[in-house]
């Protein structure tokens, strides 16, 4: 199978619970690596460069977006995020896969730019179900999470512009599916092109001989 890695692409509703399961799935397989963010805001406490956030300028934002060295960007609150690209091949070509767990807005400039990413959208199995771990987190107002229960019904207009949909129901079941979606990628005969090629050779030596 292709010994390259592959970038996933993870979005969802805020709530859903994506974090735990790329948690998870980390846990459980060492293949996978978390891509890490560019962003031009100032650490806060207890936050490492290289670890949370690759901290930068705005300048030096500036030039990896003009030299077409990010993934996806976004601002956001006067600030500016960015997957950075040469981070993410370094995995890919160590045969690590890449998780981005990113908003629809990055989604959708990864599927532009780097077509062969694998995009999962994490769904709950209910909207009662959402509001309830939103409610559960204890840090949202009533208002606040109504907010995001709005904001949800607008992200979910773009749903289709996934290759799956996950649904986040019981965590363990959630995390071995997404690892199988993602060994299933490995196997498409279209990432094998060498393998194919190899297996074409063998089998034409074989019956013509050397």
């Amino acid at each position: 199978m292709s010994k390259k890695g592959l970038v996933l692409v993870l979005s969802g509703f805020s709530g859903v619970g994506k974090g735990t399961v790329v948690k998870e799935l980390l846990s459980r397989h060492s293949n996978y690596a978390l891509s890490i963010s560019v962003t031009t805001r100032s650490p806060r406490e207890g936050e490492e460069h290289g670890r949370e956030y690759f901290f930068i300028t705005e300048e030096e934002f500036a030039a990896l977006e003009k030299e077409g060295k990010l993934m996806e960007w976004a601002g956001y609150v006067g600030h500016h995020y960015g997957t950075p690209r040469d981070y993410v091949m370094s995995h890919i070509e160590a045969g690590r896969d890449v998780i981005l767990e990113i908003e629809i807005q990055g989604a959708m400039q990864v599927k532009e730019r780097y077509p062969e990413a694998v995009l999962v959208f994490v769904v709950p199995p209910s909207a009662a179900v959402l509001k309830e771990r939103l409610s559960g987190r204890g840090s949202e107002t009533e208002a606040v999470i109504e907010e995001r229960m709005k904001r949800a019904v607008e992200e979910a207009k773009g749903m289709e512009e996934y290759e799956y949909l996950l649904v986040n129901d019981d965590l363990d079941t959630c995390v071995s599916q997404l690892h199988e979606i993602m060994c299933s990628e490995h196997r498409k005969a279209a990432r094998n092109q060498e393998l194919i090629r190899s297996i074409r050779k063998d089998l034409t030596q074989f019956v013509e001989g050397d």
